[in-house]
């Protein structure tokens, strides 16, 4: 695995590659790599000729300065994991790569997508999460890109940014989320739980399970007014539980529709999201 840490050399190789014909998959990370990040690279490896992951904790997407400061980090680990499972090269640039000093700060005019459920509760979060995916698209120019479904307004997010930057032509492979053996859903944050929290934790899919089950049976106020009842009576801080349209997001009234449901929840300050399909 070739590791690059400024932006113009990482840069210059893809293209010379991209001349030699090869197709490039590309899989943005913010670190401490778990399973559910590997899928992504398996995924990616299996449907290009050459697999790029990129490691990079992007300050602009935190509207909670704690929540920057804790993220973990785990560099050598994720090498040792990338090394493992076959991943062609790393981009791992200081900030100073993604955002040089010439960097103009852009607004993406995304809609009511960024005002709901992630939008509403981080203030900003979703223009960060633009900026910092439309800088590494600029400098890896895949032609594929890979997310995974946990982060699901997320991957609505960067469809609209691919439509607004023009990069319809790169595909965006949505990868299914990844789950513990008992449930939970893998995410870099679980490292900040101790183990009891572990155990808490998996309450919210739990809870999602309970959403796909009753769907059909009970009215979708009275769905999320028992959920939120199930999370708080667990000790959690409960940011927003939503029944929505899966193609909007806007809150559904009705199952007529494909629908998914969508938990932020905090146990001692480690903010956790998850979502599942309902009913389709």
């Amino acid at each position: 695995m070739i590791i690059f840490k400024e932006s113009s050399r990482i840069n210059s190789h893809l293209q010379s590659l991209k001349k030699d014909g090869k197709r490039i998959g590309f899989v943005p990370t913010m670190g401490a790599l778990h399973p559910g990040h590997l899928s992504l690279i398996n995924t990616c490896k299996s449907e290009n000729d050459i697999t790029v992951c990129s490691i990079f904790v992007n300050p602009t997407q935190f509207n909670n300065q704690e929540d920057y400061i804790n993220y973990p980090v785990t560099i050598e680990n994720d090498v040792k994991l990338l090394i493992e499972s076959g991943c062609d090269i790393l981009f791992l640039p200081p900030a100073s790569q993604v955002y040089p000093k010439d960097y103009q700060k852009k607004h993406y005019d995304l809609g009511n997508i960024e005002n709901i459920l992630e939008g509403f509760y981080r203030p900003g979060h979703f223009q960060g999460v633009c900026q910092v995916v439309d800088r590494l698209l600029t400098i890896v120019d895949p032609q594929a890109l890979y997310m995974g479904r946990k982060d699901y307004q997320q991957c609505m997010v960067i469809q609209k940014l691919l439509e607004l930057t023009k990069r319809q032509s790169l595909q965006l492979r949505i990868c299914p989320t990844q789950r513990e053996t008992d449930g939970l859903a893998m995410s870099s944050r679980n490292l900040r739980l101790n183990k009891e929290e572990r155990k808490q934790a998996l309450n919210i899919s739990k809870v999602l399970n309970f959403m796909k089950k009753e769907i059909e049976h009970l009215p979708i106020p009275q769905i999320k007014e028992i959920a939120v009842k199930e999370l708080e009576k667990d000790g959690f801080v409960v940011d927003y539980i939503e029944i929505s349209d899966a193609q909007t997001l806007e809150p559904a009234s009705s199952n007529s529709k494909p629908l998914v449901g969508l938990i932020a929840a905090s146990l001692n300050k480690v903010r956790l999201i998850d979502n599942m399909a309902l009913n389709s």
